[in-house]
């Protein structure tokens, strides 16, 4: 179990990696979509 120490950290980076990438791919759709909507 303490060898598996070093590959937590990664795993954490992984993760906020993975999340960055959600909020950035969430964030594009929600400004694509905005003209349309303040458009109508």
């Amino acid at each position: 179990m303490a060898r598996r120490k070093k590959k937590s950290k990664f795993q954490i980076l992984t993760i906020v990696m993975a999340v960055l990438m959600a909020f950035i791919t969430l964030a594009a759709i929600v400004v694509s979509l905005l003209p349309g909507l303040l458009g109508e």
